[in-house]
């Protein structure tokens, strides 16, 4: 097999710097082990971000992910592990990772854990109702 696992997160110089835009993954097949008992956690890891000058590069991201398949960690630190290392990788002016665990012993955990750059501030939010999105296609 040439593809393995890498600890190291590549990046790509974000193609639009001068807008906020968001870039939302999905990542349904995540595995470490339970530090308590080895056996697999599985998780979905949702990552939400806004990039400042760099975007994490998707293949790059599927082999760091496949890093921790077998390492022993605790829901919330292989969160904040994940999300301090691509928040380093790539300084983002916004970044949220949710980590969606499946049931073991009859308990779903989530962990939502933020990155957000000093001074940076969200632009207002633009909510289109239905009667306006109607109005739009006549």
């Amino acid at each position: 097999m040439t593809t393995r696992p890498s600890n190291s997160l590549e990046t790509f110089p974000n193609p639009k710097p001068q807008r906020d835009y968001h870039i939302h993954m999905e990542i349904p097949e995540f595995t470490c082990l339970c530090p308590k008992t080895g056996q697999p956690d599985f998780a979905t890891l949702i990552l939400d971000y806004i990039p400042d000058e760099l975007c994490v590069e998707l293949k790059s991201l599927k082999l760091y992910i496949w890093s921790f398949r077998n390492e022993g960690h605790f829901h919330e630190d292989v969160t904040n592990r994940i999300l301090d290392d691509l928040a380093a990788a790539i300084n983002p002016r916004f970044m949220r990772l949710t980590a969606k665990f499946y049931v073991r012993g009859g308990i779903f955990t989530n962990v939502i854990a933020e990155h957000r750059k000093p001074g940076w501030q969200p632009l207002p939010r633009v909510e289109l109702n239905q009667f306006d999105m109607q109005q739009n296609t006549r």
